[in-house]
């Protein structure tokens, strides 16, 4: 009997894992955009790429410069629908000398229109108008712009040195189940201004003694009338810091989280991880 029923066994098993691929979902594609100055992009980009890739079903096409100036302009930018077909966008590059409203504004629209954002490190201090160190008081003012993305305005940074990241909100997805650490020098940007319905998920703090929470490194925010889901981290200047797994593994819950396939437990969803 065993005989006859062997290959029949081995025939639904066969055609079971078939169904199972065909319905998987498919990876989420995301492009990241990295390049321009004061940082080691070259291998970064290799680094986040490989890095997120391995910790879940994901696909990152990379659009990279190897300008290492302030004023670089990525040409995707100016195109109407630079954005399409992908679930996520990771901007990663250092362009802050780059000012034109109307090219910061076919930037956002991608947002605007609901395809979420990743912000890593310089991105949170390109693109900005005006004075980045004044206060946003005027919303609907060019200066305000990129800040309005990304829910906190930031206009600089101190010396280099470790920061001691606390996560003040664990219970949230992005952060379940880590815990803090103390990264190698480092850059701590500063806070101008953080927006009320900014989530705060973790602060830093660069000197022991230093009075107060921290500074905001860690958080999310929901953009323009659509709530597009945005995260962000002030992290990530030295290559050291990004291969870091715990830093990775951030990151990539970061991506998953803003394209809706993270789970409350912190696991991304099913046919989302790896």
């Amino acid at each position: 009997m065993k005989k006859f029923l062997l290959p029949s066994i081995v025939t639904i098993s066969i055609a079971t894992s078939l169904v199972s691929a065909a319905d998987a979902p498919k990876p989420l594609k995301v492009l990241l955009f990295t390049g321009g100055c004061c940082h080691d992009y070259t291998k970064q980009k290799d680094i986040l790429k490989e890095g997120i890739e391995k910790r879940a079903n994901i696909i990152v096409d990379q659009v990279h410069t190897a300008d290492e100036g302030t004023k670089f302009h990525f040409s995707e930018y100016e195109k109407p629908d630079w954005a399409k077909g992908y679930d996520v966008v990771i901007h990663d590059e250092c362009t802050a000398n780059v000012e034109e409203a109307p090219f910061v504004e076919g930037i956002l629209n991608a947002h605007k229109n609901g395809v979420p954002g990743v912000n890593l490190h310089c991105a949170m201090h390109s693109y900005r108008i005006g004075k980045p160190s004044e206060p946003v008081t005027d919303m609907a003012a060019p200066h305000a712009l990129w800040f309005n993305y990304l829910g906190l305005q930031s206009s600089g940074h101190g010396a280099q040195k470790p920061i001691s990241i606390a996560f003040s909100k664990i219970d949230h997805p992005i952060t379940k189940g880590m815990a803090n650490w103390t990264t190698i020098n480092e850059e701590l940007y500063n806070n101008v201004k953080v927006w009320d319905d900014t989530v705060v998920l973790a602060r830093g703090k660069q000197d022991e003694g230093v009075q107060g929470d921290g500074n905001v490194i860690i958080w999310t925010h929901e953009y323009g009338p659509k709530k597009t889901r945005v995260f962000s981290t002030t992290l990530g200047h030295n290559n050291e810091t990004v291969s870091d797994d715990r830093y990775l593994e951030l990151v990539t819950r970061g991506v998953l989280w803003a394209a809706g396939k993270l789970g409350a437990d912190g696991k991304a969803l099913p046919g989302y991880g790896k």
